[in-house]
């Protein structure tokens, strides 16, 4: 019986070992919140979407929120577009994403969080 109780308690050890080492790197690499975007970053984005969109406004205005990173090659890569009009998502995605842009990253993997309106025009 001792043997037994051994070799629970050593597993036991082991497995507590490895729960708290997956959990340790779980927290480690957590996202950071969004940043907003240098006024360069945004100047160029406003500008690959354009003033006139694609598609017809129901309400004078439409909002998204945008969650972007830039990789090492210069290219946006869009991670989200919130917004209760689907044609601005699809329109915003179709315009920014993996577009070149001349701004480079300090951090690798990092997320701007840009706000976008569209108004009627």
């Amino acid at each position: 019986m001792s043997n037994l109780n051994y070799l629970i308690m050593k597993n036991l050890k082991l497995f507590i070992a490895a729960f708290t080492l997956v959990f340790a790197i779980n927290i480690a690499s957590a996202n950071e919140e969004p940043v907003k975007p240098s006024a360069q970053l945004r100047s160029e984005l406003v500008a690959l979407m354009g003033t006139n969109s694609s598609f017809e406004l129901e309400a004078d205005e439409t909002t998204a929120e945008v969650i972007f990173t830039v990789n090492s090659s210069g290219e946006v890569i869009v991670i989200s577009v919130m917004s209760d009009n689907p044609q601005a998502v699809k329109y915003i995605k179709s315009r920014i994403n993996y577009k070149k842009v001349s701004h480079r990253t300090s951090k690798p993997g990092e997320m701007y969080l840009l706000p976008v309106r569209i108004v009627k025009s």
